[in-house]
């Protein structure tokens, strides 16, 4: 394996917007900032080297996005504070057919839905994102081919999700949630990926395509990118592998 989980991308119509949204929810500095890319990181503390990355988006937001941020809280007072938090910097309810659960459903200022859980013992330990969630027909499927290309061991199984996490114990989980209503075509989220410098980006491409990847046409904002190639994963969730950098949040 010599392919790692570098982000989750938002494609967002007004990138920085959003990005200074996340970057105050989460209490993380905004570590890039350019006119076509803007990233939001964590700080060592947390434990996480996934920044969030916000794109100039191609297309306009349809439906329910296939992926969410799961966000941790330490207490039900807590929880109660980030949702009021995420309220006045500019966060609306939505209702995606939750019904009642102990976890809030909101939506970022264009719509992304995220969820503030409840506390629970697996995320104690994760930071302010407890998860990264995709939905999914088969979530074993889909983790055994993300697995492949993040190196993240499986380290939970049930028959409704898949979950991954780092082999360092830190930082949040990636979880595959069987979902009956799985839409398809293009969504706001999606992870992404780089290889390490010395490897060959080649015989890379060619471990992601025989674990199930496939090319994908590059959006209208990748056209003019030379850093990443196109690609998706095996239920067609879009994924860009970027060239390799030393310093990846300053590339």
């Amino acid at each position: 394996m010599s392919t790692r989980l570098v982000c989750v991308v938002f494609d967002a119509d007004q990138p920085r917007f959003v990005a200074d949204f996340w970057a105050e929810l989460l209490g993380w500095p905004v570590t890039l900032d350019r006119s076509d890319e803007v990233n939001v990181a964590a700080p060592d503390p947390d434990g996480l080297d996934i920044a969030l990355a916000f794109l100039p988006a191609a297309w306009a937001k349809s439906g329910k996005n296939r992926m969410h941020l799961d966000l941790a809280s330490r207490s039900i007072d807590h929880q109660r504070t980030q949702v009021d938090r995420a309220l006045a910097l500019g966060a609306h309810p939505v209702d995606i057919g939750q019904g009642a659960v102990p976890w809030v459903v909101l939506a970022d200022p264009e719509g992304n839905e995220f969820c503030v859980l409840e506390p629970r013992d697996e995320y104690v330990d994760t930071g302010a994102v407890a998860a990264m969630v995709v939905d999914t027909r088969d979530p074993a499927r889909l983790a055994e081919f993300w697995t492949a290309a993040s190196g993240w061991p499986v380290t939970h199984r049930d028959a409704r999700v898949t979950g991954l996490r780092s082999a360092t114990g830190l930082g949040s989980w990636l979880e595959f949630v069987h979902t009956a209503d799985h839409r398809s075509g293009r969504t706001r989220l999606h992870l992404d990926l780089t290889s390490f410098p010395a490897d060959d980006q080649a015989a890379e491409v060619a471990r992601l395509r025989a674990a199930g990847a496939t090319p994908r046409m590059p959006s209208a904002a990748d056209s003019g990118r030379a850093d990443c190639l196109a690609l998706a994963d095996p239920e067609s969730n879009e994924f860009r592998l970027r060239r390799p950098v030393r310093d990846w949040s300053t590339a």
